[in-house]
């Protein structure tokens, strides 16, 4: 009858097992700070670029210079057009590339709405005038001559039925006129008699001219009428983009019939002063104390093959970020801290705000 191998007896005999494979592999491997031969190749060997192509890695080093990688900005920083309001593009006044000044109309948005708007209040304007005028010079001469007409007719009327009524009462005392026809030339001496009386308060109103709470009420109105004008105009002007500053047109981001809405804070295109440019250089953080305002600098592009583009640097950062241009190599550490400087390059008029270019800094007491 067999017996059963305890299973503690397995398990230790597992874990022996697997011990003597560790120790043999790291035995056979040698040393793990000591790299072997056959990785310490591997790791100096450098693959060339394909034949009839260029190594896309930006070389930094040039006459013992500091070198960075940079990219080409206007002399002052770009303006990000945009308008106040939200709308239909409508009209697109200018191209990429052209020159504008201040003032200029770039863009304007659908503005039928309020263009409309505008000519209800200039015509509401003019009704507002036309009533101020005439509440100040009150009632024209001929109304006042038929009002003062109206009032002595009615003063004439007055008086006859006045005598009629005391002819009755004479009358009816005698006996000769009824009860009837006295209450009745007296009503009618009484109505003729108010009306006269109205007709004469009629003569001294329009002989005294409009009262000063109309002629108030009609500034007033024509007050609020060019307020709302201001209002629409206001409205209708800023349906007009306008260039902030002089410079070139460097992009237009939307086309004519798109919406703008500037609450997702896009530009509708956006300026710079290309009058001068510059290059925004990263400084590695071991070579800022190599580098001076004022000191030679120079650019090269792959674009403009054997140029070389002068100018000092004008600028030197404060404080240390991150890169902002990357190199094409993919070893390229991008962990490390920059200072930003700025270059003013002296004749660049070839080159385009955007373009990244290799920048060189001269050390201290030495040329370009």
């Amino acid at each position: 009858m067999s017996r059963k191998i305890p299973w503690f007896i397995v398990v230790f005999t597992i874990l022996g097992m697997l011990g003597l494979v560790v120790i043999g592999r790291t035995l056979a491997a040698g040393s793990p700070s000591v790299p072997r031969p056959a990785d310490s190749a591997n790791a100096q060997r450098e693959e060339k670029p394909p034949p009839g192509t260029k190594d896309e890695r930006r070389d930094l080093s040039e006459k013992g210079a500091v070198g960075g990688l940079g990219v080409v900005e206007p002399v002052a920083p770009e303006t990000r057009v945009a308008a106040a309001i939200g709308g239909r593009i409508a009209k697109i006044h200018v191209k990429e590339g052209e020159t504008v000044t201040e003032g200029t109309v770039l863009v304007e948005l659908d503005s039928a709405v309020e263009q409309a708007a505008l000519t209800a209040a200039e015509a509401e304007i003019q009704l507002s005038k036309a009533e101020l005028q005439r509440a100040l010079r009150g009632q024209r001469s001929e109304d006042i001559e038929a009002a003062a007409a109206e009032a002595t007719a009615a003063k004439a009327r007055a008086e006859q039925s006045e005598r009629a009524r005391v002819r009755a009462e004479s009358l009816f005392a005698s006996g000769a006129v009824s009860k009837d026809e006295l209450e009745k030339a007296t009503s009618q001496s009484a109505a003729d008699s108010a009306s006269a009386k109205a007709a004469d308060a009629r003569r001294r109103l329009s002989a005294s001219g409009s009262r000063s709470e109309d002629i108030s009420a009609a500034r007033a109105r024509l007050a609020a009428a060019e307020a709302r004008k201001a209002q629409t105009q206001a409205t209708l002007d800023r349906s007009k983009v306008k260039a902030p500053i002089n410079g070139e047109v460097l992009q237009i981001k939307l086309r004519v019939g798109e919406y703008y809405n500037p609450a997702g804070g896009e530009a509708l295109l956006v300026l710079g002063d290309t009058s001068h440019l510059t290059v925004r250089m990263d400084l590695d953080e071991r070579d800022i104390a190599k580098v001076t305002v004022g000191a030679t600098a120079w650019a090269i592009a792959d674009g403009f093959p054997g140029r070389k583009f002068s100018g000092k640097v004008i600028e030197k950062g404060r404080r240390m970020g991150r890169k902002n241009v990357r190199n094409d190599d993919p070893v390229e550490r991008i962990d490390t801290k920059v200072l930003e400087i700025v270059i003013l390059l002296d004749d660049a008029k070839d080159l385009v705000p955007g373009l990244r270019v290799t920048s060189y800094v001269a050390p201290p007491n030495t040329g370009g």
